[in-house]
């Protein structure tokens, strides 16, 4: 349970807001680190500690789509599709990435490591085809540029270097008085 083991950093979170439910965000980013996915057992955990209804959880859950509802890779790589991008091929490298990945849109590869899903417009434009992943950007992407991503998240995941950029924030930001 996410309460006892961050019981400190729950504690520092709450304690930064002015009513238990405005810690609802930091508080699910730390639960979906734990599971991996806003699970409903990681739903009811962040309801309890916010005294809340796990409602209130499943509708941020879902209204955010920065937390998955089901299990996802290890490396989330969210394509924005939306007309802009589509114009500057989108649409075209959403289909080399999941033909390279060997799975469909919203698919997780067999090892576990990623998983693909189009999103609506990430703000880049003008850098497109572009994608997030675990909320950082790669820009001006192609085939190769693609091919280097794999490579380089590949060789994070073997040496247990990946950055997990949002959990660490948190806990950090929880540390801070």
């Amino acid at each position: 349970m996410i309460a006892e083991k961050y019981a400190k950093e729950i504690e520092g979170i709450l304690a930064r807001f002015p009513s238990k439910k405005s810690a609802a965000l930091p508080l699910m980013h730390l639960a979906q680190h734990e599971y991996g996915y806003m699970s409903p057992e990681a739903m009811r955990e962040v309801a309890e500690i916010l005294d809340l209804d796990p409602t209130h959880i499943l509708s941020l859950s879902g209204f955010y789509s920065l937390y998955y509802e089901e299990p996802v890779g290890k490396y989330v790589l969210e394509i924005c599709n939306d007309l802009a991008c589509a114009l500057r091929g989108a649409d075209e490298f959403v289909e080399m990435a999941t033909d390279k990945l060997g799975i469909p849109v919203d698919g997780t590869t067999e090892d576990g490591l990623f998983t693909i899903k189009t999103v609506m417009c990430l703000g880049a434009c003008d850098r497109a085809p572009m994608l997030q992943c675990n909320l950082k950007f790669e820009e001006h992407l192609d085939e190769a540029k693609f091919d280097l991503l794999l490579e380089r998240l590949r060789s994070e995941a073997n040496t247990g270097s990946s950055d997990t950029a949002v959990p660490t924030k948190i806990l950090s930001y929880a540390a801070k008085k």
